[in-house]
């Protein structure tokens, strides 16, 4: 396992840079999802384009305008809050490669960066504002294609997204949130996906339906991409370690395995990124280690995030295979529902999670919400293929 990507080239490579030691394994897989499901969701908004499912819109902005005093200001405090933390960084790296969580989120910082980035910065801005200005600042129309949206909206999902997986992990574990709720919603330990999806969701069709986009191609478009986004992240979680892996597993590899590695049936996450977290009769130290990451789990697991990359690829290839067959709006989005919901259910059987005791039985929040998923997208595979047999028969 790698806690970060130091950690990766080390052992693969025997370079020992100290500066990779700040790019964390899981939350560079993370960005690597998001990158790769930006590129997915920006090819299906380009071929609905093409195939005039969807069309571009004008909004009215504004040229020529001298730069005004919120512009500057909304300049200055970005840098100086980035410059803030950079020299504060480049003056204590030591300290920040060992945590670099907790320097990017302590209050620490360097003013004297902040406000020399920040002045030059927002001169600049000024700068370029004053190029472009003209006599009489005047109204235009400025054409958009959609799929010139995918920046913003996955930063919006990015942002709301973490918000979300915070709150529904507060939520699961309600009692450690209540002791320590800022240290608790400003970690980056502790993320519910479903959390993150809904909220992320929810988000970003507020901001399409303010852009006065169709939502049900839209969610189309982002259905295949949402899947592989998620596929990718769990790679994240698989080797960093981060106790997203499964239930104890002690049982012999099955026969058909036998071609496979022995960690795809059990695995004991040897250098996990978060060992030192878990009570003692749950890790052993590995003999002759070193380095800051050296446990593992006492007992194999499955490993369940291998799992959930590996199910969520093959539902996005036959995704992406459906996408052109498919032409009723919204159907696309219930597939992925439906998937999704199936997916998460069936991983949860063998995954450590948090459960709660509804009427005797014991069930994770994962499978409460899974169930519902799996309902509205046979509701909705249903209700907009009727839908769109109707308004062929209206035509």
């Amino acid at each position: 396992m790698y806690a970060s990507l130091y950690y990766m080239f080390a052992d693969l490579f025997g370079v020992h840079w100290e500066w990779l030691k700040m790019v964390q394994m899981f939350g560079c897989m993370v960005a690597i999802a998001y990158l790769t499901a930006s590129y997915v969701f920006s090819k299906e908004l380009q071929r609905k384009e093409r195939d005039g499912l969807i069309h571009p819109f004008t909004k009215k902005v504004f040229i020529g305008e001298k730069a005004s005093i919120y512009q500057l200001l909304e300049a200055f405090i970005v840098t100086f809050i980035i410059g803030y933390k950079l020299v504060y960084i480049a003056l204590n790296f030591t300290d920040f490669t060992n945590d670099t969580q907790g320097a990017i989120l302590s209050l620490k910082g360097n003013i004297l960066g902040g406000l020399i980035l920040g002045i030059i910065y927002t001169y600049m801005r000024y700068r370029e504002k004053e190029k472009q200005r003209l006599p009489e600042p005047k109204l235009v129309d400025e054409t958009v294609h959609p799929y010139q949206l995918t920046g913003n909206v996955t930063l919006i999902s990015a942002g709301a997204g973490l918000l979300g997986a915070k709150l529904f992990d507060g939520l699961e574990n309600f009692s450690d949130f209540i002791k320590h709720p800022v240290e608790y919603l400003f970690s980056f330990s502790g993320l519910t996906v479903y959390g993150g999806l809904i909220v992320g969701s929810i988000s970003v069709l507020y901001y399409i339906k303010k852009k006065g986009m169709s939502l049900l191609h839209f969610m189309d478009a982002a259905a295949p991409a949402m899947m592989i986004g998620y596929s990718v992240g769990r790679i994240g979680c698989q080797m960093a370690g981060d106790g997203d892996w499964g239930i104890a597993n002690l049982a012999p590899k099955p026969g058909w395995m036998s071609f496979l590695p022995d960690w795809m049936w059990s695995f004991n996450y040897p250098h996990n990124v978060i060992g030192n977290t878990l009570p003692s009769d749950q890790v052993v130290s590995i003999p002759g280690c070193v380095e800051k990451y050296c446990l593992m789990l006492k007992y194999p697991v499955f490993p369940t995030p291998f799992y959930e990359t590996v199910m969520c690829a093959i539902l996005f290839f036959i995704m992406w295979r459906l996408r052109k067959k498919i032409t009723a709006p919204g159907v696309m989005f219930s597939i992925y529902l439906a998937m999704n919901g199936v997916e998460r259910f069936l991983i949860e059987l063998i995954r450590v999670n948090v459960k709660y005791d509804i009427f005797g039985f014991k069930i994770t929040q994962a499978q409460i919400i899974s169930p519902i998923f799996f309902l509205l997208g046979i509701f909705g595979i249903y209700y907009f293929n009727k839908r769109a047999k109707n308004a062929i028969a209206t035509e």
